[in-house]
C-alpha cells in the first residue's frame, strides 16, 4: 500500500510564502500524476495544481502566477511552492496521486493524503 505524507503547512501572513511537500511511500513502480487539492470550511474540495510524470501541469486560475508545482519522480515527491499568499488561500491542502503502479504489478486509481492546514492571516 502507498501512503502520502504531507508536510509544510502552517500560519503565514498575507503576502508570505509556504512550501508544501508530499512524499509517496511504498513499493512503487510509477505514479502518473501527483497534485494538490484544498478544502476551506464549508466549501467543496477544489483542485489547486497537478503535474503528470511527463511534466504537464494544470493550475486553478486563482493561483496561476503565485503557486508552482514541481515533482521529483525519483523520490515520488511533489512540492507546491506558494507565494504571495492571500487569506482566501486558507484551507486544508490535500495531496493526491493517481495512476499508481506498484512493484508487484498491482494498480491504484487514486489515493489521498491526510491533509495539512494552511492559514493565511490578513
Amino acid at each position: 500500500q502507498v501512503q502520502l505524507v504531507e508536510s509544510g503547512g502552517g500560519l503565514v501572513q498575507a503576502g508570505g510564502s509556504l512550501r508544501l511537500s508530499c512524499a509517496a511511500s511504498g513499493s512503487i513502480s510509477s505514479i502518473y500524476y501527483m497534485g494538490w487539492y484544498r478544502q476551506a470550511p464549508g466549501k467543496q474540495r477544489e483542485l489547486v495544481a497537478t503535474l503528470t510524470s511527463g511534466g504537464v501541469t494544470n493550475y486553478r486560475d486563482s493561483v496561476k502566477g503565485r503557486f508552482t508545482i514541481s515533482r521529483d519522480n525519483a523520490k515520488n515527491t511533489v512540492y507546491l511552492q506558494m507565494n504571495v499568499l492571500k487569506p482566501e488561500d486558507t484551507a486544508v491542502y490535500y495531496c493526491n496521486a493517481g495512476g499508481i503502479t506498484y512493484s508487484s504489478g498491482a494498480y491504484s486509481n487514486t489515493i489521498w493524503g491526510q491533509g495539512t492546514q494552511v492559514t493565511v492571516s490578513s
